[in-house]
């Protein structure tokens, strides 16, 4: 058995730091959620969200960009039944610049906090990066500060968000959790589920217990004191899930809720599936600080396209749209569901060009890049200091 894992793994690694498709091919998800043991998130859970908040669902969500799920229709249950719940979602600031996939899950998280009007919590992990890259503790303080902008600019409600750096928060009641849970995951199976190696510092080994307990409402005494019970929804990439196994694993053994999940595939690169956006390529992804003409550069240079090499072809057997680039982006970014569909269809069938394709998307990303851009220049210090204040949130479920 273990044998056969360890062959399931040579062909595709998905963990928090390294995500890679077998021989250049693509991520298979379907193999992921069984490897993992989730849920795929079907139709009926998303009809149950439309009912439920009575607002369209998140394109993410209509198209699949966030696909599966734990116990996700357990937190709708209690949504039901009138039992509010928290959102926990985060980011390892480890580079200035965000790209658009990093906005993903924030894009996600803020449509669900405006739809089950719910607190979150936002963890920054300074002090994961400043163990797992070659950055001091200042830099990764300053890095956190500085993601903290591009959050704020997703345009998250101040009266429901509490914003953290872990070196400047860990402590009291959050680190009596973290001590709870180091006490229950054992060395060995901490090397099982996230491959540590007898060359890792003891800093990597005892990372996982910080990002596991923002899933415990007591780790927010100044948010949730008495409200034990209330239970939390992670919005996160699938490269996350294996925390939140081990998270869910040692919930119930401390007294505490699983934490549900939903939880997104990868966004891919502009030259295509086969790679996760790197940051040390700026070619490889838009980034929320490009112009105009850098998006324009970006996608028509390097957006791999299904298209085929000559105009006459193109014309008789139409574009590959399981590799097209730039329809794969639409498919993320374009809110209108019937223009969407009708590109696909006439780019698939050949009548329309691969140029027309990307001017579309270039539209599309320039106009996205630009409102994030102004909205970031509207954060000031003052802003972030104020999403970071510990205070009591006092009209979080309203």
């Amino acid at each position: 058995m273990e044998k056969e894992a360890d062959e399931q793994e040579q062909e595709q690694v998905v963990n928090p730091w390294q995500v890679s498709a077998k021989e250049g091919g693509k991520i298979d998800y379907d193999k992921l959620i069984d490897q993992f043991g989730c849920q795929r998130l079907d139709q009926s859970i998303i009809d149950r969200v439309h009912r439920l908040t009575s607002r369209s669902p998140h394109v993410f969500l209509r198209r699949g960009v966030f696909f599966a799920h734990r116990d996700f229709n357990e937190i709708l249950d209690g949504y039901e039944k009138g039992e509010k719940f928290y959102l926990y979602t985060g980011r390892g600031p480890s580079s200035e610049a965000l790209h658009l996939g990093h906005l993903i899950p924030f894009m996600f998280t803020k449509y669900l906090q405006d739809a089950f009007k719910v607190p979150l919590v936002i963890q920054l992990t300074d002090d994961e990066k400043c163990m797992w890259k070659n950055l001091s503790v200042e830099e990764c303080q300053r890095l956190a500060r500085e993601n903290a902008k591009d959050i704020i600019a997703c345009g998250f409600d101040i009266t429901k968000t509490f914003i953290f750096c872990d070196f400047d928060y860990v402590g009291g009641n959050f680190y009596k959790n973290m001590v709870k849970v180091a006490k229950c995951v054992t060395y060995n199976k901490v090397v099982g589920i996230f491959g540590f190696t007898g060359e890792d510092h003891i800093g990597k080994v005892s990372f996982p217990p910080v990002q596991a307990v923002p899933s415990f409402p007591s780790s927010f005494p100044h948010l949730f004191s008495g409200k034990d019970n209330l239970r939390c929804l992670i919005p996160c990439a699938i490269d996350q899930d294996p925390y939140f196994r081990m998270t869910r694993d040692v919930a119930p053994r401390i007294g505490y809720h699983k934490p549900a999940l939903i939880e997104s595939s990868f966004f891919p690169a502009l030259q295509g599936e086969t790679g996760k956006m790197s940051a040390s390529d700026p070619n490889s992804a838009i980034y929320v600080t490009d112009s105009a003409k850098d998006i324009k550069n970006k996608v028509n240079r390097y957006a791999f396209s299904g298209g085929q090499d000559s105009v006459e072809k193109h014309r008789q057997y139409g574009a590959n749209l399981e590799v097209d680039i730039p329809v794969k982006y639409l498919n993320f970014f374009l809110e209108d569901d019937t223009e969407l569909e009708h590109i696909k269809k006439e780019y698939g069938a050949g009548r329309m060009l691969t140029g027309e394709v990307k001017q579309r998307l270039i539209q599309v990303l320039t106009e996205i890049v630009e409102r994030h851009r102004k909205a970031r220049a509207a954060v000031t210090e003052e802003m972030v200091d104020a999403f970071m204040a510990i205070r009591p949130l006092p009209t979080m479920f309203d």
